[in-house]
């Protein structure tokens, strides 16, 4: 047990031990709770709580618990979120909105607006354009999707696993762009769509949360975005915000353009709205 501190000379009672095995045993449980709720589930008072937090070497039971929580979080969603909560001290809104602040704050202070520029000129300019997102990403990668196609651009979801990847991009080639979202690691598919790039000569483009990558793990252009340590939950909010940004820039350099194509759209809504009155 690593998170442990004791003494060599140290013996255990019989609630020591039953302590011990909770922690060991339901981590993910243990996190969420106050020494309370922990009192109350082994039925025990939580002055021997507090006592078993001394004996084992810790000031008391919130030393303990954020001890616990930086050898044990990470491994997994459920302590990513217990780790999380620890670092704001138990979940409020109003912390968790100043939480959110600090991510659009360091996301800020990192944006290269040359890349940037790069990154909208791509989008422009594309042929047509291939997305790719999976799991928490699935949600930032269709709301791109959504802008850029009722901006009028030619857009394409690409399947998020499998050989149907493979079946996504594989009519991809020169003038296309293809999008993928890697925030802390590039994934089995996503190697694959940049490795297939340089056959097939599409230009890449990454959402990621690392400052520095290999070069066989970077997009032709790379756009950084903070959604938290690696062993903290995170949150989507600067994704969202940094898409929403983009296409408020593409929308500004289309202009006219952008007006006229969101203009049939809302007029083909108009249209058919009253068919169905």
């Amino acid at each position: 047990m690593e998170w442990l501190m004791p003494d060599e000379d140290s013996k255990y009672t019989k609630s020591d031990l039953k302590i011990m095995d909770f922690i060991e045993n339901y981590t993910d449980e243990f996190l969420f709770m106050s020494i309370g709720q922990l009192a109350k589930r082994l039925d025990m008072s939580e002055a021997t709580i507090s006592r078993f937090a001394r004996h084992i070497g810790y000031t008391d039971f919130k030393e303990m618990k954020n001890h616990v929580a930086a050898r044990k979080v990470g491994k997994g969603p459920a302590r990513k979120i217990a780790g999380t909560l620890m670092k704001i001290q138990g979940f409020d809104i109003r912390k968790w909105f100043t939480y959110q602040q600090e991510c659009l704050e360091r996301t800020q202070n990192q944006i290269d607006i040359g890349e940037m520029d790069k990154a909208l000129t791509a989008i422009q300019k594309a042929r047509r354009i291939y997305i790719h997102a999976k799991n928490a990403s699935a949600s930032a990668g269709q709301l791109l999707f959504f802008r850029l196609r009722r901006l009028g651009f030619d857009v394409t979801m690409v399947p998020s696993g499998g050989s149907e990847v493979i079946e996504g991009i594989a009519h991809a080639g020169e003038g296309d762009l293809v999008i993928i979202f890697s925030y802390s690691k590039v994934s089995t598919e996503g190697r694959i769509i940049l490795d297939y790039a340089q056959t097939a000569g599409y230009q890449t483009l990454a959402f990621t949360s690392r400052l520095y990558a290999p070069s066989d793990q970077r997009a032709d252009i790379n756009i950084y975005v903070y959604r938290g340590e690696k062993e903290e939950y995170h949150s989507m909010t600067t994704a969202v915000a940094m898409i929403d940004a983009m296409v408020l820039a593409i929308s500004e350099r289309m202009a006219s353009q952008s007006a006229e194509r969101l203009g049939k759209v809302q007029n083909l809504k108009k249209l058919y709205r009253k068919d169905r009155d």
